[in-house]
């Protein structure tokens, strides 16, 4: 297996300022690979690598349509650091989105355009993961994700039941990819996918059309000669495999 989850890939209507805004949250270094794209990841990161899933945000114009299943969720290491780091989020521009009791797990909250994300009291099991906790992706069948996406990108299954699948990357390293049942089955529609890339990255055909035999689908959105693929999990969220450039 040679895919790497290696990045969250966010569409914007300003992806300068909606990057501006996780840099901040994160602690993350900016860049730009041209118009229209901002990449985020850690100062002097050596990229790709399994111990961080970076960000890249692509502006689009008419982001409000896009409906993805994917959030993320932000580790803290205390009480202390939980509190600080919301009131911090407030501060740069992002607003609560639903309201917690004092001893709830997560506060969720929406960033400046409107995508929602959690952050997480302090567990032990996030305390390596660096500042993002786990990318969370809804879907009816948990189960079904995981011999997707474990035959996908090889990761170590750290739970699964019925509502709830936990992988995380073999080398132990790293943010969680978690698959959740939502309640009832209401799912909160968001503008952030996957991307994935083969390593080395002149296998992107080869890892494409493994992926196809494991039940992906080859979707066109519109987005022309491009040197990624656009791909559907068996459930229909979109991803793409990254090539080279």
């Amino acid at each position: 297996m040679t895919l790497q989850l290696v990045q969250v890939n966010f569409k914007a209507r300003d992806d300068a300022a909606l990057g501006r805004f996780w840099a901040e949250a994160l602690g993350w270094g900016v860049s730009s690979e041209g118009p229209g794209v901002t990449n985020l990841e850690p100062v002097g990161f050596d990229w790709p690598d399994p111990s961080v899933v970076c960000i890249d945000l692509v502006r689009v114009p008419d982001p409000e349509a896009v409906q993805y299943r994917a959030h993320i969720e932000l580790a803290t290491t205390s009480d202390a650091h939980r509190t600080e780091l919301v009131a911090r989020l407030r501060e740069l521009g992002a607003t609560p989105a639903a309201v917690d009791g004092g001893d709830a797990p997560r506060t969720v909250m929406a960033d400046p355009e409107g995508n929602l994300f959690s952050v997480l009291e302090p567990r032990e099991i996030h305390r390596d993961t660096g500042p993002i906790a786990a990318v969370v992706v809804d879907c009816a069948d948990p189960r079904a994700m995981v011999r997707f996406w474990g035959e996908a990108i090889d990761w170590t299954v750290h739970e699964l039941t019925d509502d709830r699948a936990l992988l995380r990357s073999v080398q132990g390293v790293g943010p969680y990819l978690e698959f959740c049942r939502p309640p009832d089955d209401e799912v909160v529609w968001s503008r952030l996918h996957l991307d994935v890339m083969s390593d080395p990255v002149e296998d992107q055909a080869r890892e494409v059309a493994r992926l196809e035999s494991l039940g992906a689908v080859r979707t066109d959105v519109g987005q022309g000669d491009v040197s990624w693929a656009v791909l559907t999990d068996p459930e229909g969220n979109e991803f793409c495999v990254l090539g080279r450039g």
